[in-house]
């Protein structure tokens, strides 16, 4: 662990998460598991760092009650109304776009489900996050997901947006953009923009950080 993890760690205890350091996915899992109990509720946002880590498979093994809103077969209506009921799931699964030094989140959602989650609702929130998504600053972070995030996350959903095509924000060929800044493509995914720092309910949110790149 280097100084630079142990002080971001730190300071998301001192924002009353709790935060915990793995060097593989594989330690990131178990301790996934030892954290989920057998018949509770689960739900999650989209994110690729859950399915590299395994995470995803582990939700679907039948031990819990997932709330599936990927599931094969499910109407736009049925999988609105999985979406929702994951509000009130016992536990919430997802990684972050952004990791500040801070001890800050930063995440920017096309429909806000999971940064509503996050915010507010399920009872536990289990964070999955890759060592490369830790920056230094704001500034960083927003420019992250303009650079890295939005684009890759573009591509995977086949979203027809200028990031897609040309691997950064449009917003970044002004000299100033600001951080809501962007396209106005139909398929644009950053509509709602979210720093997570001082937690009211101490212990609601728990930080895994993986040594391990994991996901955009």
């Amino acid at each position: 662990m280097t100084e630079t993890v142990a002080k971001v760690l730190q300071n998301l205890q001192k924002n009353n998460m709790d935060a915990q350091f793995f060097a593989t996915k594989e330690e990131v899992l178990a301790r996934v598991r030892e954290l989920l109990p057998e018949g509770c509720s689960c739900a999650c946002g989209g994110s690729e760092s859950l399915k590299e880590c395994g995470v995803l498979e582990l939700l679907r093994s039948g031990k819990y009650q997932f709330l599936d809103r990927s599931a094969p077969g499910l109407s736009p209506e049925e999988r609105d109304r999985v979406t929702a009921a994951g509000h009130s799931a016992d536990f919430y699964l997802c990684s972050t776009n952004a990791l500040i030094e801070d001890g800050t989140l930063y995440n920017v959602d096309g429909f806000a489900n999971r940064v509503s989650a996050l915010a507010n609702g399920p009872g536990r929130v289990i964070l999955v996050v890759g060592i490369n998504k830790l920056v230094p600053t704001a500034e960083e972070a927003i420019r992250r997901v303009k650079t890295v995030a939005a684009p890759k996350n573009c591509r995977r959903l086949s979203c027809d947006t200028y990031c897609a095509k040309m691997g950064q924000c449009v917003s970044l060929n002004k000299e100033n953009p600001s951080m809501t800044d962007g396209c106005d493509s139909p398929a644009r995914i950053c509509c709602t923009y979210l720093f997570t720092g001082k937690q009211r309910i101490k212990g609601r949110i728990t930080l895994l950080l993986c040594g391990e790149s994991l996901g955009f």
